[in-house]
């Protein structure tokens, strides 16, 4: 851990280009660019608001702020972790031919999405003038919400950046548990019945949506549940810790796979 710390400050420049790279080819021949990271989530929330908001017959008046939060959280955790996936298999070329630590890459993957995702975050303020919900003092909770789902897709992408160089069909398996992943998140239904259900554990043990609640709750305007916060904590540290362990040991046999 302390050689990749090292490494990260004497490769900083190199990560520097490479999520510039990766910002520029995701939005090559695209004529709205980066405003297309505006537009997708309010579309996506506009159609989520009125199919649920009608199955659910749900009069909150905060409802489409409550689902652009989980929507955003979500969307950026499979972008990151999709792309760090496929990182070290897109870059075989370059692998073979120059060193450079192999981290990198997934590791730029996941932050030129985390730069996009924070820069869609700015719908948000609209969402909250259509919705009259203005800002509280739980706001704070935002900024740990956005620390922990940086560290838990860094150590969830590494994970899988190691495993899809040597079974390849892991990128499409990630694809379904991610689909997954987002019904057991309450992205765009209210938990309370779930909770109070034998089903608490779909959402209690699952990372994302403890974080999803965090930034909801500082958003909306509630304090998140204390469990939230140090399962999500914890679980987040141990995944980056998993993740990074895992590809080191195996990034030397990275080079015989591609």
């Amino acid at each position: 851990m302390i050689a990749y710390i090292k490494g990260f400050f004497r490769y900083r420049f190199l990560l520097e280009e490479l999520v510039k790279k990766g910002i520029k080819l995701k939005y090559r021949r695209s004529y709205l660019g980066i405003v297309w990271s505006l537009i997708e989530p309010i579309l996506t929330t506009i159609v989520l608001v009125i199919v649920f908001g009608t199955l659910f017959n749900n009069t909150n008046p905060t409802f489409p702020l409550y689902i652009i939060c989980g929507r955003l959280m979500h969307s950026f955790f499979s972008a990151g972790t999709k792309a760090a996936s496929i990182s070290i298999r897109k870059n075989a070329g370059m692998i073979k031919k120059v060193y450079v630590p192999k981290y990198l890459y997934p590791l730029s993957d996941v932050l030129f999405n985390y730069l996009i995702f924070l820069i869609s975050l700015l719908v948000l303020i609209l969402v909250a003038i259509y919705t009259k919900t203005a800002p509280t003092l739980l706001i704070w909770q935002c900024i740990p919400a956005l620390v922990l789902i940086l560290v838990l897709t860094i150590g969830v992408g590494m994970l899988l950046a190691t495993l899809n160089v040597f079974f390849r069909d892991m990128e499409y398996l990630w694809n379904v548990l991610l689909m997954l992943i987002m019904y057991m998140s309450a992205v765009f239904y209210y938990p309370e019945r779930i909770l109070s259900s034998g089903f608490a554990w779909v959402l209690k043990y699952n990372p994302l949506y403890c974080i999803i609640d965090i930034f909801r709750g500082g958003i909306i305007g509630y304090m998140s549940d204390p469990w939230n916060y140090g399962y999500a904590f914890c679980f987040s540290i141990l995944a980056v810790i998993f993740g990074t362990s895992v590809f080191k040991k195996k990034q030397d046999d990275f080079i015989l796979q591609l």
